[in-house]
C-alpha cells in the first residue's frame, strides 16, 4: 500500500502518519517528489487500519499496490531515479558511458585501457578483480590486488570505478576500492549478497539474470531497496533462450 499526501503537507503531518503506520507493525518508505510525498508501507501480514489513515491529516489518499514488488513499483516511485556520483549525474537527461577492460590483468593494461577509454568519453571505469567463470581452470581475477590497480588508476584518471562483487564477505573489501557495486548476471538471485550491498549504501549496478523475467529482476531490486539504498541501475544485458542460433 502507499499513502500519497496533500500537496503542501507539511513534516509534522508526514512524520505523524509515518508512525501511525509504524504503529500497526509496518515499515515505511518515503518518496519526496516536487510535488507531493508518498509513503511506501510494507506489510506484516496484519490487516491495516486503511479508514483511519485516509482520515488523518495531510493525507489526500491510500492506494493499494497490487504488484509483488512494492519499492520498485512506478507507485511508489513515480519519478525517475536520479543521483550523482563525482558529480555525474546518473539517470538524468545525460548519456552515462561506463566502459574498460572485462577482467583487470596488469596495471599497464589497466591504465592504457583507461586513459583510452576516458579520451573516447566515457565517464567510469569497469574492470574485474574477482571474476566468475563456467571453467573452474580459467583465470578468476587478481582479487584485492585488482581492486588496488582499479583505486590507482581512478587517482591517475579521474575515473570512478564499478565492479563486481561475487559474494556477501566481499562487500566490505570491495566497498572501499569501488564506487559502484556490480552485481553480476549470474548472482541476481543471490539473495544474501543482495541484502549485503542493501546494507552497503553504495550504488549498485543490477544485472539481469541470463533467464530471469523483468519481475524477477525488479524483485531483486526490492531486496536492495529494502534497506534503503535507491541507488541502483538496472542492466538489461541480454537473456538465454532455448533458440540455438541467435540470442
Amino acid at each position: 500500500m502507499i499513502i500519497i499526501m496533500k500537496h503542501g503537507a507539511t513534516a509534522a503531518q508526514i512524520a505523524n502518519v509515518a508512525a501511525r503506520v509504524e504503529q500497526m507493525g509496518c515499515q515505511t518508505h518515503l518518496s519526496q517528489g516536487e510535488e507531493r510525498t508518498i509513503i511506501g508501507v510494507i506489510g506484516n501480514g496484519r490487516p491495516i487500519d486503511r479508514d483511519g489513515i485516509d482520515r488523518m491529516s495531510g493525507v489526500e489518499r491510500t492506494v493499494s499496490v497490487l504488484r509483488p514488488f512494492k519499492l520498485a513499483s512506478r507507485e511508489f516511485h513515480p519519478q525517475d531515479t536520479v543521483f550523482s556520483i563525482n558529480d555525474i549525474v546518473i539517470g538524468g537527461e545525460q548519456i552515462v558511458m561506463m566502459a574498460g577492460p572485462c577482467t583487470v590483468e596488469s596495471r599497464e593494461q589497466l591504465l592504457e585501457t583507461a586513459e583510452a577509454v576516458k579520451a573516447a568519453g566515457a565517464h567510469f571505469l569497469r574492470g574485474g578483480a574477482f571474476k566468475p567463470r563456467t571453467s573452474p581452470y580459467s583465470f578468476q581475477g587478481l582479487g584485492e590486488e585488482g581492486l588496488r590497480l582499479l583505486a590507482e588508476t581512478r587517482e591517475k584518471t579521474g575515473l570512478p570505478v564499478i565492479t563486481e562483487v561475487m559474494s556477501p564477505e566481499q562487500v566490505p573489501l570491495v566497498s572501499t576500492y569501488a564506487d559502484i557495486l556490480q552485481v553480476g548476471a549470474r548472482n541476481m538471485q543471490n539473495y544474501a549478497l543482495l541484502h549485503a550491498v542493501g546494507e552497503a549504501q553504495r550504488p549498485v549496478m543490477l544485472k539481469r539474470g541470463m533467464m530471469s523475467t523483468i519481475e524477477e529482476l525488479l524483485m531483486s531490486a526490492e531486496y536492495i531497496l529494502s534497506h534503503g539504498n535507491n541507488r541502483i541501475m538496472l542492466c538489461e544485458r541480454g537473456i538465454r533462450t532455448f533458440e540455438t542460433y541467435t540470442r
